[in-house]
């Protein structure tokens, strides 16, 4: 069997910066075992899975590991090649998700702007076993089924070097990390070894968690977002009852044929 496949580096406006997310578009689903085989060979973060349904395409995400209920970056891929590929000039996209409800991405003048659900995040105590993992305390921590820990300044963030055994053994499987930004509202990395990803270049679905608390802290609205890992991602993040709307950019890297 030939399957299309795309890759491309989302939350960015050029080539080898953001975050590579690779896309199949598929006439019917595969078996579930056939699609996380594929996710491992790409060995990405993501690969994202499309299914034209008419008026909509269902999107599916897989790590190398595992598959996830949300994917920020890899949505914003899947639209970029939706709008540049399969529906050429389409104004935007409109997904459906299994566990995620219904997503839109919408072409913007310098860009795409995803509308995606606000997820809260509750206080909890800050644990022995989280500051070992992390090789530092943070201010705070919450828990969203992701941890969020809050540290002072972006040179914390920037400085982190956390034991990844030591992370990939802790209850939840992905751990963000975020500060006030020097240059811009907020920054965050975001580390989920034991999803098979050691630490995600820039990832949308954070922002969903982030978003909310740096609107109530810092009481701005929409916030200025920087991903500081090794590629950088930039992102614009507006509060909107209970969604947030995410914008970024995109750039194709790669357009080919697999064989499975």
């Amino acid at each position: 069997m030939r399957l299309p496949l795309y890759q491309v580096d989302a939350f960015t406006d050029r080539l080898f910066g953001g975050n590579p997310a690779a896309v199949v578009p598929l006439d019917a689903w595969l078996d579930d075992a056939v699609l996380q085989n594929i996710a491992a060979e790409n060995n990405l973060s993501e690969t994202a899975y499309l299914v034209d349904e008419g008026d909509s395409y269902a999107l599916r995400w897989f790590t190398p590991a595992s598959e996830v209920p949300l994917c920020g970056h890899a949505t914003l891929a899947s639209a970029h090649v939706v709008v540049n590929r399969l529906r050429p000039g389409a104004p935007a996209v409109r997904f459906t998700t299994r566990e995620s409800g219904t997503l839109t991405v919408a072409r913007t003048d310098s860009g795409y702007e995803m509308d995606f659900p606000a997820i809260a995040v509750d206080p909890v105590a800050v644990s022995d076993e989280i500051v070992q993992a992390l090789g530092a305390r943070p201010e705070a921590l919450f828990d969203s089924h992701q941890m969020v820990a809050v540290f002072p300044a972006e040179a914390d963030v920037r400085a982190m070097a956390p034991d990844m055994r030591a992370l990939a053994a802790l209850p939840r499987q992905a751990v963000i990390v975020t500060a006030p930004g020097d240059s811009v509202d907020f920054v965050s990395r975001m580390f989920a070894p034991a999803a098979g990803i050691p630490e995600d270049p820039v990832i949308g679905s954070a922002h969903c968690r982030l978003t909310p608390y740096w609107a109530g802290r810092l009481g701005r609205n929409p916030l200025r977002a920087r991903q500081i890992s090794r590629r950088g991602g930039d992102l614009t993040c507006t509060l909107a009852g209970d969604r947030v709307r995410i914008a970024g950019q995109a750039v194709l890297y790669l357009e080919g044929t697999i064989e499975v």
